[in-house]
């Protein structure tokens, strides 16, 4: 039997976008039986502190703590490395790391390697990503050390209410028109490439039209969990 290793889920944030990432690890591993899947370990939990309220409205409590408790639990059941579907989170990396020995494999510093790969330095990213991302500064600075820079939309109040919506609802028509016009106006701005940083905007992404390389910091996350695992290549 295939010994793979362990995958723990750092998951509810939000939680169909962490079942979509399980969908595609499954989709995305080449399996006959069901022996041939890898084994995750999911820690669902909805309840953590909002982000957005911490980070944006500044009247939350910190989530750093909870989703410490969260690795700690998932390395005690057996994890070997950890993911976290939820790009804003990443912002709380160090707590995870601080409490845990095994690999933390994060999403948007993976996604930036992505895109060292097929853009030139000194280009231009445009970023679908949670408003938080950009107060905090996460794929600017990660970005710009890679020689790169950022584009954001210039109305983010209505790329936050979609964000809201999509986890309300479910993503609609209405988002994906959003998020079109987001694409379209980052591109006509001079992005030369699309990083969808926000996993409720990974439920869509794949419709979005773009004269440019879409990453989506989802699948690259599903990509190097599939490597780590030993199911995938690297």
């Amino acid at each position: 039997m295939n010994r793979f290793r362990r995958i723990g889920v750092l998951g509810g944030m939000g939680p169909e976008a962490t079942v979509a990432l399980m969908q595609r690890i499954q989709a995305g591993t080449p399996a006959r039986d069901d022996a041939d899947h890898i084994p995750l370990l999911v820690d669902m939990n909805p309840q953590v502190p909002s982000r957005i309220q911490h980070l944006i409205e500044k009247t939350g409590p910190n989530p750093g703590p909870v989703i410490a408790d969260m690795a700690a639990r998932l390395e005690i059941a057996g994890a070997e490395a950890l993911i976290l579907p939820c790009n804003t989170a990443h912002h709380y990396e160090q707590y995870i790391t601080d409490r845990v020995a095994i690999p933390f494999l994060s999403m948007p510093k993976l996604t930036c390697d992505t895109l060292t790969g097929l853009v030139r330095p000194g280009t231009r990213i445009g970023i679908l990503a949670s408003p938080a991302t950009n107060q905090i500064g996460l794929f600017q600075s990660l970005l710009s050390d890679r020689g790169m820079s950022t584009l954001w939309p210039r109305d983010e109040v209505t790329v936050l209410a979609a964000i809201r919506r999509i986890k309300t609802t479910g993503p609609t028509l209405d988002d994906l028109s959003v998020l079109q016009d987001k694409t379209n106006e980052l591109v006509d701005r001079g992005a030369s490439a699309i990083l969808i940083g926000c996993t409720e905007f990974s439920l869509i992404g794949t419709e979005l039209s773009a004269p440019v390389p879409v990453v989506d910091a989802l699948d690259v996350l599903v990509k190097a969990a599939l490597a780590f695992s030993g199911t995938g290549t690297p």
